[in-house]
């Protein structure tokens, strides 16, 4: 079912919070809620489609409709990790295309930061009894030494430099600054990143998302409601979802899903990556967005490095804005889960509510991309394109 036109995203909101010790996990995702609602200008019982994923307490929907005091019709718990959240925005314009739902609500909510988590250096959690993960469990993978894999692969097979990486962080920055929730707002340097302590070689600590507390929500809408709410409609144009795994042996490490999800996602919209005037890149960690972008056509596979480093992801230096809220990298990464605030920024972009020091002037087409486990393994991989009418 084409979705094209068929819904619009009508409300977000990003909590402004980074560490939360006295809130729960539920009120965080009831905090993201009332916002978007509000930012919408809609209310809870408006609400008819609920579209949560596994940092959802409470068995997903069935806790958090409660919770919520929803009345819904139609609810969604696809959890493919980080990019769930753009997953869930294109199951919502298809349940409000079959008629399923007219206004849904998407959530997400953690702490990890309150938690101690080390989300990035310790050993991955995981299911024996998944047939390939158990041999990989008695090596103790942890999420950055997986992405470093993937990283000393791009940099044998195509000599990617640790300086063209941090060239992302360079840019995630210099739009942080402007940022006043970002965790991280002092602008860096190639140096500084390259001097930073080594995590999993070849990466180093600024190459390396932060880790906040936080959360975020989305209301997508029929385009009857849309237009008769005193918003900027933003309508969803195109998605593409896919799943990379190890292939049964077969492993390349150097692409992602993004290679599939892009092309369904352009295809279904009929524009092309040299259309897009934002890109909002999930941003786990520096290699994650380089990879993104030749699997999503805006650089041919093995030139990201030269793409990068010349500053084309600056907004108002650069052909390719990204990140202009500071992402994963400098801003938050709530819940562990960066798919959200992807789709967030894309909405500020095209509403003109970024911060005017890095609005893209005229944005009428963004791209929000997101991955849900690691490139160095098995991951999701979701692509969104929007357009301002």
């Amino acid at each position: 079912m084409t979705i094209k036109g068929r819904a619009y995203i009508a409300g977000a909101f990003e909590h402004p919070t980074r560490h939360a010790p006295d809130k729960s996990v539920a009120q965080l995702h009831a905090e993201c809620a009332r916002g978007a609602l509000a930012d919408a200008g809609l209310g809870k019982d408006d609400v008819d489609g609920y579209f949560c994923a596994g940092d959802a307490p409470g068995l997903g929907p069935l806790g958090m409709v409660d919770y919520l005091n929803l009345r819904v019709r139609h609810v969604d718990s696809t959890d493919t990790g980080g990019s769930s959240y753009l997953v869930h925005v294109a199951h919502a314009a298809q349940a409000i295309a079959a008629g399923k739902c007219n206004v849904a609500l998407v959530t997400l909510a953690g702490k990890p930061r309150s938690e101690g988590m080390a989300t990035g250096t310790a050993p991955r959690p995981g299911n024996a009894q998944q047939p390939d993960l158990q041999w990989e469990l008695p090596y103790a993978p942890t999420t950055a030494n997986l992405y470093a894999m993937a990283a000393m692969r791009h940099m044998h097979e195509f000599g990617t430099t640790s300086e063209q990486l941090a060239w992302i962080k360079v840019a995630a920055s210099r739009h942080a600054q402007h940022n006043p929730h970002a965790m991280l707002r002092e602008v860096v340097t190639v140096g500084d990143v390259l001097e930073s302590p080594l995590v999993a070689d070849p990466l180093h600590r600024l190459d390396c998302c932060v880790i906040s507390d936080g959360g975020g929500a989305l209301v997508v809408v029929r385009p009857e409601i849309a237009r008769s709410l005193n918003r900027p409609h933003v309508r969803l144009l195109g998605a593409g979802e896919a799943v990379k795994g190890t292939l049964g042996g077969d492993v390349d490490l150097t692409y992602t899903a993004a290679a599939r999800s892009g092309p369904i996602a352009f295809a279904e919209a009929g524009v092309t990556p040299a259309d897009i005037q934002y890109a909002s890149i999930y941003d786990s960690f520096t290699i994650t967005v380089l990879m993104q972008l030749e699997d999503l056509g805006f650089c041919a596979k093995g030139q990201g490095g030269a793409f990068v480093s010349d500053g084309n992801l600056i907004s108002g230096v650069g052909r390719l804005p990204f990140n202009t809220d500071g992402g994963g990298l400098c801003n938050n990464h709530p819940a562990n889960r960066g798919g959200m605030t992807k789709v967030i920024e894309a909405v500020r972009q095209l509403r003109g509510e970024a911060h005017p020091a890095v609005q893209v002037p005229g944005c009428t087409l963004a791209l929000a991309q997101g991955t849900g486990g690691s490139i160095g393994t098995r991951h999701g991989s979701a692509t969104l394109i929007l357009e301002r009418e």
